[in-house]
């Protein structure tokens, strides 16, 4: 192991230390580009003490990286130094490309290693960090993305910023190259150390102000209340001055999914009857099953779509998306029962299962858009390819047409399969054709997998495993969404002080959660519970609500911050607001508030509700198309929730399942749902918690459903058929 270059020499401790991680990380990635003739990697710097794959993909750049911490600041003091903060994340392609372009360049960590504190962060271990330094961004640089670089001083403050940068200047068109810009950067820091601290004080003082919230309105509660429809119907107007008729989505040159809030458009379709809504939502469904950021062979969405018609995708796969997608057509399906949905959400579970599940439990993060150092590699065909795989014939023929195959392509480097002609008996009938390709590609090298197991991500998994279980009355995904639970309570709680942990890897765990991992855990719990009846799963949200409530809610003004106080913020402790692909999670804390309200009836709830409500709403003016989960929440909170009881004389029969029918097949997202046998210890156990329970027992000991709402119920019934008539009756 050689000397970083122009870098000081370790402590001798530390030294050893990385000498025994290397050891213990044979052999060696193959990515790793500077080798010593035996194969031992030439440069190894702090990151291989870490557990993030991210980092790890950068444990033998020539630079001598730290990982975020206190360390590399007080060094920048000590040295009189800027730090150079460097954000990715392991499945981000263009982070690979300015890896292999600058970090890789013995010459460029020279420099670096002589002139900054260089530090590299993973944006999905610390999300709090990102989201800062994403809006110092977009304030210097006006725009925002990952590789996301940062120049900040010895005391956190950004005074410039930008995502990729070539190597050199007049690498890959006319922009600056990073080499160039360190040297001017570097320069500006030491001879001109007074303009570059009034940049960072002055960006610094506006981050904080974007983070500055206003005081508690006086607006009455049932007035707040009142306003909420207002506000969904203002969020969907947007929507349609936004969408494309044609392709689905917004009108932008680039697709992506978390652009529509679909499962908002669904619910307002529910609440007003208004068919506009639920166009939109469909059109945006379909648009994407049918087109190239959905893997026609193996099932699930890559992350987004180049283009504006959804053909050409940016090849990795998130779990994140594909987890968020799953219930939004689930719950298309219940409205329209159209069979590509239910089709789309069945092979998306089983990608998932097939490629995201990590043995232990729960799910991975991602997977690469790269294959072999060229992206999509793994995914495109040649149409001579298909040809040799399928043979001669008619079947061949339409599968090339129904999926657009062409000598050329549109994808780099061959065809991205796509639905040409959308038709789903021919989707159908070409089944065992898309099988024999499948098993064709799963020969050739796979992009690499991000095997970090974070808690958020796997919440929104938990969710989507319970969700599909229910509707389709699948018992696989039922299992799946239940293994994840029992993982991220069992796995990823510390061992200490019981608190939920942001990650989990090869045996690792994390930091601290925030609150998009106990927002989102506990989401993923209460689908469970109501799917499966087990009372564990809602004790357990229950708690994570009430841990979450203490560590991160703002009692004075409402919502709840990113990080609790075990964190240290970078420059201002965060509020939870906007979406971003990801749900905030304030938005989902505040719909298992409304949701633990309906449940328990408990005014406590409803006041927790009520004070993120008013909080959400003044945000939703400012930037409505980035609050969708918010909304969805919101929608919840303004009612009418119906609370819903199927209580059985004992364990599932057929008369339960056919009881249950009209329920997972009905569209009903603000419910509170409770199954279980009357009688039983589970049952008593949930009626302690929420009194509505109490008198709810089977009718001529027959399953029997009940339907109420604000303390009122329709009359019980054991009969499918009405059961499913007082579910249409609920708007």
């Amino acid at each position: 192991m050689q000397p970083l270059p122009s870098a000081p020499d370790l402590p001798a401790e530390l030294a050893a230390r990385l000498v025994t991680a290397l050891t213990d990380r044979t052999p060696v990635p193959s990515h790793v580009r500077h080798v010593e003739p035996d194969g031992t990697p030439r440069y190894t710097n702090r990151l291989v003490l870490e557990s993030s794959p991210y980092l790890l993909q950068h444990a033998h750049n020539p630079v001598n990286w730290y990982a975020w911490s206190e360390q590399p600041f007080a060094d920048a003091r000590r040295l009189r130094r800027p730090v150079f903060l460097s954000i990715g994340y392991s499945t981000c392609h263009w982070c690979h490309v300015m890896a292999e372009e600058s970090f890789e360049d013995v010459a460029i960590a020279s420099f670096l290693n002589a002139h900054y504190i260089p530090v590299k962060m993973d944006r999905e271990e610390r999300p709090d960090v990102d989201a800062v330094y994403l809006r110092a961004a977009q304030r210097l640089a006006g725009q925002g993305g990952w590789p996301l670089s940062v120049w900040l001083t010895p005391d956190r403050e950004p005074f410039f910023a930008g995502t990729y940068f070539p190597p050199h200047a007049g690498v890959r068109g006319a922009g600056p190259g990073f080499f160039e810009l360190l040297t001017e950067l570097a320069r500006l820091f030491q001879e001109e150390s007074g303009q570059v601290e009034r940049t960072a004080q002055a960006v610094a003082e506006l981050i904080r102000r974007d983070a500055e919230v206003a005081g508690p309105g006086a607006v009455p509660g049932s007035a707040r209340t009142a306003m909420i429809p207002s506000a969904l119907a203002a969020t969907v107007e947007h929507c349609r001055q936004a969408f494309d008729r044609e392709h689905g989505g917004l009108r932008l040159s680039q697709k992506f999914p978390s652009n529509v809030p679909i499962r908002l458009l669904l619910r307002q379709h529910q609440r007003t009857g208004d068919a506009l809504p639920l166009t939109m939502a469909v059109r945006t469904l379909e648009a994407m099953a049918a087109g190239g950021i959905y893997d026609h062979l193996a099932g699930g969405f890559h992350r987004y779509a180049t283009d504006a018609h959804w053909r050409v995708p940016h090849f990795e796969k998130m779990l994140y998306d594909n987890a968020l997608l799953i219930p939004a057509y689930a719950e298309a399906w219940q409205l329209t029962k159209r069979a590509d949905f239910a089709r789309v959400v069945r092979e998306t579970c089983d990608e998932l299962l097939a490629t995201f599940a990590a043995p232990e439990g729960g799910f991975f993060s991602a997977t690469d858009a790269d294959s072999q150092g060229v992206e999509g590699k793994y995914y495109v065909w040649s149409k001579p390819e298909i040809e040799a795989v399928l043979g001669p014939g008619e079947e061949t023929a339409l599968f090339l047409e129904h999926y657009g195959v062409t000598h050329a392509g549109p994808g780099e480097g061959g065809n991205v399969l796509y639905q040409a002609h959308a038709d789903e008996a021919v989707t159908e009938r070409l089944a065992a054709a898309r099988a024999r390709l499948a098993a064709v590609r799963r020969q050739r090298v796979p992009p690499a997998r991000d095997e970090k197991i974070l808690a958020a991500w796997n919440g929104l998994a938990m969710s989507a495993f319970a969700t599909a279980g229910w509707v389709f009355a699948e018992p696989r995904y039922l299992e799946a969404a239940t293994r994840t639970a029992a993982f991220l309570l069992d796995r990823l709680r510390h061992p200490d002080s019981g608190l939920l942990m942001r990650s989990f890897c090869h045996g690792r765990l994390g930091g601290p959660g925030f609150l998009d991992d106990y927002a989102c855990v506990a989401a993923g719990l209460l689908d469970l519970f109501e799917s499966t009846g087990e009372p564990r799963w809602f004790a357990e949200a229950l708690d994570l609500c009430a841990t979450g409530e203490r560590r991160f809610a703002d009692q004075e003004w409402g919502g709840w911050f990113v990080t609790g106080g075990e964190h240290e913020p970078p420059l201002v402790r965060d509020k939870s607001r906007f979406d971003g692909a990801e749900p905030s999670g304030g938005a989902v804390a505040l719909l298992n508030a409304a949701r633990l309200a309906a449940f328990t009836e408990d005014q406590r709830w409803l006041g927790v509700a009520a004070r993120a409500a008013e909080f959400m709403l003044a945000l939703v003016e400012e930037q409505p198309l980035g609050m969708g989960h918010a909304l969805v929440a919101l929608d919840f909170f303004a009612g009418p929730s119906w609370q819903i009881a199927v209580v059985a004389p004992d364990p599932e029969t057929a008369a339960v399942t056919a009881l249950v029918r009209p329920l997972r097949e009905s569209f009903c997202p603000r419910k509170a749902l409770v199954t279980g046998v009357g009688g039983s210890p589970a049952w008593h156990d949930l009626g302690g918690r929420m009194p509505w329970l109490k008198e709810k027992s089977p009718v001529d000991r027959a399953p029997t459903a009940y339907v109420c709402t604000q303390g009122r119920c329709d009359l019980p019934t054991s009969d499918p058929l009405e059961f499913a008539r007082q579910l249409a009756g609920l708007r």
